[in-house]
């Protein structure tokens, strides 16, 4: 999770990833960087996440984000 968060800080540094639970219903992520943060975990965490995947939900929070990278890391 601290590399998650390293990520998400590097994309986008202004905003509190320990605690944010609207990171899109806030648009506190745009398209870009939401693209930005696939690639890169895609990479770090050698998983592949499906455009299935990439809704609210999952990009809400630094947690949401973590929990499905564990998830789809189970199914490769």
């Amino acid at each position: 999770m601290e590399r998650l968060i390293e990520i998400l800080e590097e994309i986008q540094p202004d905003v509190d990833y320990e605690t944010c639970t609207d990171l899109i219903d806030a648009h506190r992520l745009d398209s870009l960087a939401i693209l930005s943060i696939v690639s890169e975990i895609e990479d770090e965490f050698d998983i592949t996440v499906p455009t299935v995947e990439i809704i609210p939900s999952n990009f809400n929070s630094a947690q949401s984000l973590w929990n499905m990278i564990l998830r789809l890391q189970e199914e490769e």
